[in-house]
């Protein structure tokens, strides 16, 4: 009986030690877990402040794009004296332009447009010197005298005998022209303006702007020139 009881108490014993170990075994491996998990912790939030550190947040400025990048924006560059003409211009200016057909700053002599405004639709008449009417001599001398002062007197034919004569690629504004109509001799002649477009006295039409081009005048043309 007392051996019984010997054996009893030495397998509580026992057992009493095992659950103080368990417990001693289970507070150790939660604490070391603990701490494992801690320091797991530790190290990635360690080495998410390193991979940060690491890593530069600053953002790459944004290149700044200049709108007028390859532009020549210099004043200087891209206005030109034309186009400050172009905006004071003057409605004759913008007339004449579209009958020459050129630009508005190269019709710059208001003298002579406007002796051409002034003369334009004149009729026609041999030997006439006023707005009753007119004949080509008649005008060209008048023109001539009037906006180049030059003191010009002769017909067709006396004024071809005066001029430099020049090919039609080197006329310029302010030269004579010079056709044969119907005749082996000079027989008309007005004065040249710009691109191919003189100013003349026809038979037809009085005081008028033609054009060298034209068939009819570039059949009997006859030449041009210079005083």
């Amino acid at each position: 009986m007392k051996r019984v009881k010997r054996n009893l108490i030495v397998k509580l014993s026992v057992c009493a030690l095992s659950l103080s170990s368990c417990s001693t075994l289970h507070k150790s491996t939660s604490k070391n877990t603990g701490k494992a998990a801690s320091a797991t912790a530790s190290r990635g939030s360690s080495s998410q402040v390193q991979f940060i550190e690491g890593i530069s947040t600053r953002q790459k400025p944004k290149e700044v794009v200049n709108p007028n990048h390859n532009k020549n924006v210099a004043i200087s560059s891209n206005v030109s004296v034309g186009s400050t003409i172009i905006e004071n211009a003057s409605s004759w200016q913008f007339k004449y332009s579209q009958l020459l057909d050129v630009p508005v700053e190269s019709v710059l002599n208001g003298r002579l447009y406007g002796f051409i405004e002034d003369w334009m639709g004149t009729p026609y008449r041999m030997g006439g010197k006023t707005k009753d009417g007119i004949d080509c001599s008649g005008f060209v001398n008048m023109l001539m005298n009037t906006v180049f002062q030059l003191n010009l007197i002769g017909n067709s034919v006396q004024l071809y005998n005066q001029v430099t004569r020049l090919g039609k690629q080197q006329l310029r504004e302010g030269d004579l022209v010079f056709f044969k109509i119907h005749h082996k001799r000079i027989s008309h002649v007005g004065i040249y303006l710009n691109n191919d477009k003189f100013v003349h006295a026809s038979t037809s039409n009085g005081v008028m702007i033609s054009d060298l081009k034209e068939m009819y005048w570039k059949k009997y043309y006859a030449g041009g020139g210079r005083l």
